[in-house]
């Protein structure tokens, strides 16, 4: 499975951003897709997720009430919808994919949130 993410850029304090996540290969065997990000100097932080199927979502507490993901109709592209951005929103978010058929995760290489007080 190949993740592809997108819509990450510099964008004000109070804004919004939509990022995009396109899986390709054996999207099929995926459970569920969500967004993780990382802040300079801090670990990594789980922000959302979506099944693939069922359409059941969860949200990190930093970020609830502010963010929506939700995904296409095949499944295969999952969006995160950031409102009321702040400057603690300033990460590198990666997309996550998650496999029960193998037992594994799937990471894509991050797009760059940056927000500017």
């Amino acid at each position: 499975v190949q993740l592809q993410a997108s819509g990450g850029g510099l964008v004000q304090a109070g804004g919004s951003l939509r990022l995009s996540c396109t899986a390709s290969g054996r999207t099929s065997s995926t459970n569920v897709m969500g967004w993780f990000r990382q802040a300079p100097g801090k670990g990594r932080e789980f922000v959302a997720a979506l099944s693939r199927t069922g359409g059941s979502t969860i949200y990190g507490d930093s970020v609830q009430g502010r963010v929506t993901i939700s995904r296409d109709n095949a499944g295969n592209t999952v969006y995160l919808q950031m409102n009321g951005l702040k400057p603690e929103d300033t990460a590198v978010y990666y997309c996550n994919a998650w496999a029960a058929l193998y037992g594994r995760d799937y990471w894509g290489r991050g797009t760059q949130v940056t927000v500017s007080s």
